[in-house]
């Protein structure tokens, strides 16, 4: 493991490792109020941790290998860099704590962080689809939304919602509430979708 970097550095460092993918100085200048350049960023381009690509004025900047592995290491160390401060102190508990869920599911920060992927209307009906499949046992079985959403991949919630009602309107999808109110979970009541004023947690194709 290199030695530690400055504040600056490992918040760069940390925003990289979060959106997981190319970012540009203007777009790290709106996340964190600043542009990774001159020195901090020379010395983690010559440390192999950070790959910066000047593009007209601006710099793009991404974690190289190295530097996802900087990242899984700053998660055991417990401290901040100096100078520290309450909320920096605050920061590396949760890093720690962090740390610790992906060593015991024996979990990589890439099976956690990665970047974001705008799909289309069909890629999610066809993800809907596909999940439906694998979770009915007969045709036009009743699958629980708990089960289904987890199976979708990145596609975001609002997205699958308005695909969902988009189906349901053309009666493609029948989404109806759980009747046994007792037996839904917290989850079950995250995963609803609200139609008509009324959460629905169950969901059936006609065609899947």
């Amino acid at each position: 493991m290199t030695d530690r970097l400055g504040q600056k550095q490992t918040a760069a460092m940390l925003v990289l490792m979060v959106i997981a993918r190319e970012v540009s100085n203007p777009e790290l200048r709106e996340i964190v109020g600043f542009a990774l350049d001159g020195k901090e960023r020379r010395e983690l381009n010559d440390l192999d941790l950070v790959a910066s690509e000047q593009r007209g004025r601006p710099f793009f900047h991404e974690l190289t290998e190295r530097g996802w592995a900087w990242c899984e290491d700053e998660l055991g160390v417990g401290e901040a860099p100096a100078p520290r401060s309450s909320l920096g102190s605050a920061l590396y508990v949760l890093l720690g704590g962090l740390g610790r869920h992906l060593r015991r599911d024996k979990l990589r920060l890439a099976d956690l962080f990665m970047p974001d992927v705008e799909l289309t209307a069909d890629e999610i009906e066809s993800r809907i689809r596909i999940a439906y499949r694998k979770l009915s046992r007969t045709p036009r079985d009743w699958v629980g939304l708990v089960d289904l959403r987890p199976m979708l991949g990145e596609a975001s919630t609002v997205d699958v919602d308005a695909v969902l009602k988009e189906l349901s309107r053309s009666g493609q999808v029948h989404l109806v509430p759980e009747s046994n109110r007792k037996a839904l979970t917290s989850a079950d009541h995250a995963a609803a979708i609200r139609i008509g004023g009324e959460d629905n947690h169950l969901l059936s194709i006609e065609v899947s």
